[in-house]
């Protein structure tokens, strides 16, 4: 009975109209990308419901699958849909097609909101391992072993699960996608922060957006100079969970004096601080889930806008930077570039690189966009030399990190530059 079960609630969706009433268009998309995936229909059910003055309402359909079923109801006066697709894993493990199925009627229904749900159902055959997919592309996936699914919680914004893994300890996955693992969270954290902080020289605020699992604040509450870190993760039960689950990761840094924590929209919470006139920051550091992963954060994407980032570059003091990932450069080409241009427009110096994530399992990229202001006295982040690097570790007594040094400072920037050649 081992199997994966996958449902989405999608809201305000602005797809054709008539999928939301008319049984015969909506079976047939149903079974069109139920067949597209991969499996195989045994037998169906539609019916279209009527209000009582003879009018179209919405549709229940079902499809009876070799590997168990797809399910669909449209509720046409919320512009609603919900989505209910099971698998069974027993002999193959279909949870590939399951997901694309899911992703493809996502895709058409176009919800501006959707809440997902992911179970593993029944008990591990003895002879099997369990396994979670990400797909890094339409065409390739990263797999995963699992040991253990330690919690698992649906919140207002989105499913999230804390699991064992023999490779990367404790894992953070957020809507089916893969955040952040004990053994090789250093990676990200150290790449997103210590190149800008070290560019700057003496950061002393700071705002995060996302970061609930306390990875990046960690980072930055190494530095002396940090007086004040403000970071605001709209989850607040992300970072309940990551307080008992990762103290690994964030090594108790919610507790810092030196934080506040807003729980709040990251983009609202920009907009407004530049409506209220309040404090700029040396630093700010997008820490966001991926923008295409198969959650589909409004937030991420609403804060990979260039009306979001000419929002930051108001928020920043002079030579202060902005720091956010773009992806992969080889998987997600176009998202890559065209956040880059954004940033470039709303910039004054913006800076790629980077760095390798094994839990991503892909070479991830990075921006680095600063303030000058027409300004010549900020650092060049591409050319900082080794000695002024590790004077500057030096002078903040940072000594207990894990990949940033002056060596991988260097390299980092230098294969972003070598990656734009190959394209």
């Amino acid at each position: 009975m081992e199997g994966l079960h996958l449902t989405a609630d999608c809201f305000d969706c602005l797809c054709d109209p008539t999928l939301l009433f008319e049984e015969k268009h909506l079976s047939e998309l149903v079974r069109q990308q139920t067949k597209q995936a991969g499996l195989t229909i045994v037998g169906e059910k539609f019916h279209a419901f009527s209000y009582p003055d003879g009018s179209a309402a919405g549709v229940t359909g079902t499809l009876l699958l070799a590997e168990s079923h797809v399910a669909v109801h449209t509720w046409p006066e919320r512009q609603a849909v919900t989505l209910d697709v099971y698998v069974c894993n027993f002999e193959n493990d279909n949870s590939a097609k399951a997901r694309s199925i899911v992703e493809q009627l996502i895709a058409i229904f176009q919800p501006q909101r959707v809440s997902r749900q992911e179970l593993q159902r029944g008990l591990p055959r003895t002879d099997k391992v369990s396994i979670v997919t990400e797909h890094l592309s339409a065409h390739t996936v990263m797999q995963t072993e699992i040991s253990e699914v330690l919690t698992e919680a649906q919140s207002p914004y989105q499913l999230i699960q804390v699991m064992d893994t023999p490779d990367f300890g404790k894992v953070l996955r957020i809507d089916g996608a893969m955040m952040t693992s004990e053994k090789d969270e250093f990676y990200y954290h150290e790449s997103l922060v210590h190149p800008a902080a070290i560019t700057h020289g003496t950061p002393r605020t700071a705002l995060i957006i996302g970061g609930g699992d306390g990875g990046s604040t960690e980072e930055l509450l190494k530095y002396q100079s940090i007086q004040k870190i403000t970071l605001c993760e709209i989850d607040e039960q992300v970072i309940a969970i990551s307080r008992q689950h990762l103290s690994a990761i964030h090594k108790n840094a919610f507790d810092s004096p030196k934080l506040k924590l807003i729980h709040t929209d990251g983009f609202a919470y920009i907009q407004n601080h530049n409506n209220d006139h309040q404090e700029n920051y040396d630093l700010i550091l997008l820490d966001l889930t991926d923008p295409i992963a198969p959650n589909g954060s409004n937030l991420a994407q609403s804060c990979m806008s260039e009306e979001f980032f000419q929002a930051c570059y108001e928020r920043l003091n002079h030579k202060g930077s902005l720091v956010l990932h773009l992806g992969s450069h080889f998987y997600h080409a176009e998202r890559h570039q065209t956040t880059l241009e954004r940033l470039q427009k709303s910039f004054d110096v913006v800076h790629p690189y980077a760095v390798f994530i094994p839990l991503y399992g892909a070479l991830w990229g990075m921006a680095m966009a600063t303030k000058a202001e027409g300004s010549h006295d900020i650092d060049d982040a591409a050319n900082l030399s080794a000695d002024l690097i590790n004077e500057r570790l030096d002078t903040q007594n940072i000594n207990d990190l894990q990949h940033y040094n002056a060596q991988t400072h260097t390299a980092m920037f230098a294969i972003e530059a070598h990656t734009k050649k190959q394209t």
